[in-house]
């Protein structure tokens, strides 16, 4: 595998970890990042970088990133956007991955890149649902920030340094893998 494969799967996976907190953001990213000629596309994803497709991402980014600090509403998105999240991830993994086999690059993209941003959706949005019965949804728009942020700074490392985008990937899976055994271990006391 040439380098530039390999830097192309690390910044697929970076973005697919971003969409598992905002699904427009990392999209938006990478349409910007296209647009500007920072990351090369998969040929058949060239329209990314189109006027049109950053206009519309960037429409929709905004939209959702507001549409998460409304109580309940955001709630209700969660409950669609595990699977939405699923499909962005293994998006943006086929469209940055180059240099490999067609059949190769779907199934990484649908294994790391859909299978990483459900994993982390998943998470997050549990973490919503947890937050708002125990605060009502009076904590919701502090997480939703930290979401929000935390998709942003995967979306710039998994554009501008990949590698460290990965580390940041193993990184949450690690403290969601905490998380899990803690609440499993709580569980299993009662």
């Amino acid at each position: 595998m040439s380098p530039e494969t390999i830097f192309s799967i690390l910044v697929g996976i970076g973005l697919a970890a971003s969409v598992g907190f905002r699904i427009f953001v990392p999209l938006f990213a990478l349409s910007l990042a296209s647009y500007f000629n920072i990351i090369p596309l998969n040929e058949n994803w060239q329209w990314v970088s189109s006027s049109s497709a950053l206009i519309i991402l960037g429409v929709a980014t905004i939209v959702e990133v507001i549409a998460y600090f409304i109580p309940f509403l955001d709630n209700l998105l969660d409950t669609i956007a595990v699977p939405l999240a699923a499909i962005a991830g293994t998006a943006v993994m086929v469209a940055t991955v180059s240099e490999l086999d067609p059949t190769f690059t779907w199934a990484l993209a649908i294994i790391a890149g859909g299978g990483t941003a459900a994993a982390i959706k998943g998470s997050t949005s549990t973490t919503r649902l947890a937050s708002t019965t125990t605060t009502a949804g009076i904590a919701n728009p502090v997480i939703s920030t930290v979401e929000t942020g935390t998709s942003i700074v995967m979306s710039f490392l998994a554009i501008f340094i990949p590698v460290i985008a990965m580390i940041f990937v193993i990184f949450i899976f690690w403290i969601l893998f905490k998380v899990f055994k803690l609440f499993k271990s709580s569980k299993s006391v009662k």
